[in-house]
């Protein structure tokens, strides 16, 4: 993970509609930034509902949420659509920003090891610092912890 207190790094990804979107977009404002193996899989789709329910929260709080995968524009989109996901997924297929916010990393299951995106979140600030990073989050309560922390700022 990046270290806290350390400038964010900027990037540019195409979001579910082929938009171009870059994190310094978003200056001036809190971004809640999340890290998610792969659209449509329970845990995923959880995740992404949970911040889905919390959206009007951030909103009132002044910050935004971006989904990041290695998924295909038109996966986000479906994705997207089908959940009616009121923020933006970003694409990432050659995973440049996952590994550039060291998220890509070995994992494994039922004793395979692979290397994969390893679900984390990042809370990067007004000034595009990053205030949180964790790691491993759990689904269906990493939302409401980054609306936790977004309230504690």
């Amino acid at each position: 993970m990046l270290e806290v207190g350390t400038k964010a790094p900027d990037f540019t990804l195409q979001d579910q509609d082929g938009k171009d979107v870059s994190l310094s977009d978003f200056k001036g404002k809190k971004v809640i930034l999340y890290f998610y193996p792969k659209d449509n899989t329970s845990g995923c789709t959880k995740q992404a509902c949970a911040f889905k329910e919390l959206y009007p929260d951030f909103m009132e709080k002044d910050a935004i949420v971006l989904g990041v995968s290695k998924d295909s524009v038109a996966s986000h989109k479906k994705f997207q659509e089908k959940y009616q996901l009121p923020f933006e997924l970003l694409s990432d297929p050659e995973h440049k920003v996952i590994e550039q916010y060291d998220v890509w990393k070995e994992k494994s299951m039922y004793g395979k090891k692979y290397i994969g995106i390893v679900r984390s979140t990042y809370l990067i600030d007004e000034e595009g610092n990053i205030e949180k990073a964790l790691e491993k989050v759990k689904p269906q309560q990493n939302p409401e912890q980054m609306l936790k922390l977004v309230e504690d700022l």
